[in-house]
């Protein structure tokens, strides 16, 4: 067994999995968890002989760690954390782990919005065009875990900007920077450039071979090539600018040119909607194309995505009313796009834990096409104190079926009810799947 002394913090996904691969590389790992872990998760560590404890974090061994893996949902600013690198103990993300032993591809997708539909879509296509290939990071399995049999030749990652801080020495093969808004702001010291920062590092590492796909009509991106600009295939994409772009949208035509080849489709009848779903598609679409896809493989793969829950997911029907869980919309961004993509008149629901939100971008959508706004959550008075005045109804409720209720009493027939709540789910349920679930369990129960 190797000599370096391998500390695991977090029991959930990515720990399990980066424990159970760094066992099949021989090293001394041990697993901290301060919460309790899952039944399933716990019985995998025993089966596979893996040293861990939970409800604890016993710091006299932890401290003794030549290396470190550590949860994304750990915050830097733990004193655990803190003083780990006051002992200059290197901490790293799951994915800098796992990467080290891979010889696949990996295609990284970060952004404020819309990571985990592009990532889907990307995977979708690959998979429906024969291509070997693997999904994880922020989503589905543990890349870690995957990594072991290591079958793949492509890896499609989700990557978060907390999992991007602890990123290193992993190289992308591709990069998609889909667009920076403010959010988890929080956890970067209420500062914006540190969170712009983060998610720059998907570019550390790459060089002129490898392809940048981005957004260049986000200011911010755009605005942060002019300070530094990487040496990097830039593959822009835009909404605005069509004779520049390596992806754009005209006439509700796709348009992508990769290395001379050009595809175009036209939006209608395509899963995705709304303009932010264009951007994610051309950028899934130019991808695609890199890897040397066909024109015919990318429109089945385009006409044949089903995106994840809790995204703009149809949730039924009462008495001509439609219901629409985007529960995963946990920033004001999320929410833009979710309200800018309606075209019946909306009753919203929103609310749960604030996150330093800005709600000024959604003055005019909502001025616009909401009926009437009904607050969920804890503690509405910030999503009162802002909406008064600019929705002509508002109500508060901390039950999603009182919430449900109330939005069935306030809908005519042809008006949509969204969930699309711009706050994190932990003051009222476990996490934004349980708050989509109980919001769909909900339209189910007054539907019948």
């Amino acid at each position: 067994m190797s000599d370096q002394r391998l500390v695991i913090l977090g029991g959930g996904e990515s720990g399990v999995g980066a424990a159970l691969l760094a066992k099949n590389k021989g090293l001394n790992v041990f697993l901290s968890d301060r919460g309790a872990l899952q039944e399933s998760y716990r019985t995998l560590l025993l089966d596979s002989g893996i040293s861990f404890e939970e409800r604890q974090h016993t710091e006299a061994y932890i401290l003794q760690a030549t290396e470190v893996v550590k949860s994304p949902g750990i915050p830097d600013t733990a004193p655990l954390i803190q003083r780990l690198r006051a002992n200059n103990i290197p901490i790293i993300s799951e994915i800098e782990f796992a990467a080290r032993y891979t010889t696949a591809k990996l295609i990284g997708i970060t952004g404020s919005n819309g990571k985990t539909t592009t990532t889907l879509l990307i995977y979708h296509l690959l998979k429906v065009a024969g291509l070997n290939v693997g999904l994880a990071g922020n989503i589905g399995d543990s890349f870690a875990k995957q990594v072991i049999e290591d079958t793949v030749d492509y890896y499609v990652l989700e990557l978060s900007s907390f999992q991007l801080d602890n990123m290193f020495q992993t190289k992308l093969d591709r990069a998609i920077l889909l667009n920076i808004t403010p959010d988890h702001l929080d956890r970067y010291s209420y500062n914006f450039q540190n969170y712009v920062n983060s998610k720059f590092r998907i570019l550390q590492n790459m060089t002129l071979t490898y392809d940048f796909i981005f957004f260049i009509d986000d200011s911010t991106i755009a605005g942060e090539l002019t300070k530094k600009p990487v040496q990097v295939n830039y593959l822009p994409i835009s909404l605005k600018s069509v004779g520049t772009s390596a992806g754009y949208l005209i006439n509700n035509q796709l348009n992508t040119i990769y290395k001379g080849q050009h595809f175009q489709i036209n939006t209608k009848g395509l899963p995705l909607m709304g303009k932010h779903n264009a951007v994610n598609m051309l950028a899934a679409v130019l991808t695609a194309q890199s890897l040397g896809i066909g024109l015919e493989k990318l429109v089945e793969g385009l006409t044949t995505f089903q995106n994840a829950a809790h995204r703009l997911e149809p949730a039924g029907k009462v008495n001509g009313i439609e219901f629409i869980n985007d529960s995963k919309a946990t920033n004001v961004d999320s929410v833009y796009y979710a309200l800018e993509s309606m075209v019946a008149p909306i009753i919203w629901i929103a609310g749960g834990q604030d996150k330093g939100n800005d709600y000024n971008h959604l003055n005019e959508l909502a001025r616009d096409k909401v009926k009437a706004l009904i607050c969920l959550g804890q503690d509405n008075r910030k999503l009162i104190a802002h909406f008064t005045g600019i929705v002509p109804t508002l109500y508060e409720t901390q039950d999603v079926m009182d919430a449900v209720r109330q939005a069935v009493a306030l809908a005519e027939t042809g008006d949509v009810v969204l969930l699309s709540p711009a706050c994190a789910s932990f003051d009222l349920f476990r996490n934004y799947q349980d708050r989509g679930e109980q919001f769909k369990q909900a339209v189910k129960q007054i539907a019948q």
